[in-house]
């Protein structure tokens, strides 16, 4: 109930100063003018064709999928808007009757509008936090949120997922911000039924965070954050991103706290709580020619270190696949050590079309991932090809994966 307190006195509150409020106002008077030049709905149709390579005696693999996207976004009274945003994927591998459903419901809340500086929101809110590319360990609201997995991108998994149901209240300045929100426990059970919210997966337990940053200068950035959960130690998490020079930025992003290893919590072992860490840091360097270039050092300190990742591939079969399938759901490294080099050239040899591409190297076990994407944008449809290899010994990070190679074609049309 704290929590709660916090976020109607974030909203209710009277500014903090006459140049706070003037700055915020312009701010908020630009925004205002914008949406109302906007299209309220925005939907797409997304076709792909895909052919995987298993491991296992190189047999193919091939998949058909259609998707469906809606996003609402509608001022229908003074200060107030509604959000609405959800995904539907639909699979059919190998057989036509071979039909899986997906619905992914990724926003659905209101919007209040208290002062121009004050936002209060009420609903299932898709909250994101983190400045690194590869992996956010602040990002604390990625656990079990993804329900369909379309791309190993990142970006993509970032975007396609489950937001949880919360209050959130802001306030606003010319540099900052301040929230605070609060999410309930809902209900324990998670349902993985096509249409269903599962409530379960983002509303299993209580918990509640602060946010606050702070521009000091044109180059330097920070945001501070405190992660509270019913039973469990206060996490402490950093985003930093620092302008070097015109072409070349660097970003930290730090999770720390007392928490139990990713081996305890995956097969409910004796609690070991400890003070743990997660982080990624990274510096992006940009060219003249639209070629941007990222090199992402990864670091999951409740995560097994080499002697650990070792024996567990070494054992129980069954204990392996629940750490990792584990890790997966909470979208954490299995392993310590992780390197996560990027390259995106837009316009890369000529105007609309871009090319990408995303390189995993686990430090531990040397196992591979790399994605490769070549996208061609018209004013309505997007036209792609990729390309995923995985490479590594067995039961390493990569090399475990039932798919070598991927090849995937698709097309996106806006409406």
């Amino acid at each position: 109930m704290r929590a709660l307190f916090l976020i109607a006195l974030l909203i209710t509150a009277p500014a903090r100063a006459a140049d706070d409020d003037a700055a915020a106002l312009g701010l908020a008077d630009k925004t205002v003018t914008q949406a109302e030049q906007a299209r309220d709905w925005h939907m797409f149709s997304e076709a792909a064709w895909s052919v995987s390579t298993l491991r296992t005696a190189g047999a193919a693999q091939q998949l058909e999928r259609l998707s469906f996207g809606v996003a609402y976004d509608k001022a229908f009274a003074p200060g107030w808007r509604a959000i609405f945003s959800d995904r539907l994927d639909t699979r059919w591998q190998q057989e036509p009757s071979s039909q899986d459903n997906i619905n992914t419901l990724q926003d659905a809340y209101v919007s209040w509008q208290v002062q121009p500086d004050r936002i209060g929101d009420l609903g299932r809110i898709n909250t994101r936090y983190g400045v690194a590319y590869g992996y956010n360990p602040t990002d604390y609201f990625r656990t079990s949120a993804v329900r369909s997995t379309v791309s190993s991108d990142p970006a993509s998994q970032r975007e396609n997922r489950l937001g949880s149901v919360m209050a959130r209240g802001q306030i606003l300045w010319a540099d900052g911000s301040l929230t605070a929100l609060y999410s309930p426990r809902l209900t324990g059970h998670r349902n993985t039924s096509a249409f269903s919210p599962d409530f379960g997966a983002t509303n299993g337990s209580e918990r509640w965070l602060l946010a606050a940053s702070q521009r000091i200068s044109h180059q330097l950035a920070p945001q501070l954050l405190v992660l509270g959960a019913a039973g469990e130690p206060l996490q402490f998490g950093v985003n930093l991103t620092a302008l070097l020079n015109d072409a070349t930025v660097a970003n930290l992003e730090l999770s720390a706290g007392r928490s139990a290893s990713l081996l305890t919590r995956a097969l409910s072992l004796p609690a070991d709580t400890a003070l743990r860490s997660r982080l990624a840091s990274g510096i992006t360097y940009t060219t003249s020619s639209k070629l941007s270039l990222t090199l992402e050092y990864e670091y999951n300190g409740t995560a097994l270190d080499r002697d650990g990742w070792d024996a567990l591939g070494r054992g129980s079969l069954v204990a392996y696949g629940r750490y990792r399938g584990y890790a997966a759901d909470v979208q954490d490294p299995p392993t310590q050590h992780r390197v996560f080099l990027r390259a995106f050239w837009q316009d890369a040899w000529f105007n609309h079309f871009d090319l990408t591409a995303n390189v995993f190297v686990d430090a531990v076990d040397r196992s591979r991932q790399c994605w490769v994407e070549a996208r061609y944008h018209w004013t309505q449809i997007d036209v792609a090809l990729q390309w995923q290899h995985n490479d590594g010994a067995l039961r390493s990070q990569y090399g475990s994966l039932p798919e070598r190679r991927i090849w995937q074609a698709l097309a996106r049309y806006f409406f």
